[in-house]
């Protein structure tokens, strides 16, 4: 059975709950509830498992803190000896619109302390990304305040149908390829 680690990138604690830094972790909370799944804390994160098709789908929810979210991919790739190819780190993009899902399999840290901590710990930057697009209306200065700030009424509307379209994203990496992901759902 292939096995795949699925990672949602956050900060633990009710604070960050629902804010925008926090989309890899509401990603994988809307999978799991979908899918009746529950976390459980376990070494240096929250996991579930998800069974499809012969597949095996490792959600991670690191509770290291974004900034050391490496040590907790490194340590579940090698406990589950699952290969980099099959690793998906989901992330906040402030370069993206609002709502617009991208999927790279390399690329740099773009200035975000989560993936630039994994990217030292795994000593690549040719890892599976999963882009969710945050937007940049912040005003010079105010950034960390932005990503750190809740969700407008606005987006939180539009939020939903993007957490729907993020479930398939997750399902089509593990079935169909990064490659065949990447042209049927990047710009969409």
């Amino acid at each position: 059975m292939k096995k795949f680690l699925i990672v949602g990138l956050g900060n633990i604690g009710e604070k960050y709950e629902n804010t925008r830094h926090n989309i890899g972790f509401k990603v994988l909370d809307h999978f799991a509830k979908q899918e009746g799944l529950t976390f459980e804390t376990q070494k240096l994160g929250d996991i579930a498992t998800y069974k499809l098709k012969g597949r095996t789908f490792i959600f991670l929810k690191p509770n290291t803190y974004m900034n050391l979210s490496g040590k907790a991919v490194l340590y579940w790739l090698t406990k589950e000896k699952i290969p980099l190819e099959s690793l998906l780190v989901i992330t906040d993009d402030l370069n993206l619109p609002f709502g617009s899902l991208r999927i790279k399999t390399k690329g740099s840290d773009g200035g975000h302390n989560g993936l630039k901590d994994i990217q030292d710990k795994l000593n690549t930057t040719k890892y599976n990304r999963f882009r969710f697009g945050i937007s940049d209306a912040f005003s010079k200065g105010r950034q960390v305040d932005y990503v750190l700030g809740e969700w407008t009424s606005e987006e939180d509307l539009k939020l939903k149908e993007r957490l729907e379209k993020s479930t398939e994203i997750i399902k089509s990496f593990a079935l169909a390829g990064v490659n065949n992901t990447m042209n049927s759902f990047n710009g969409k």
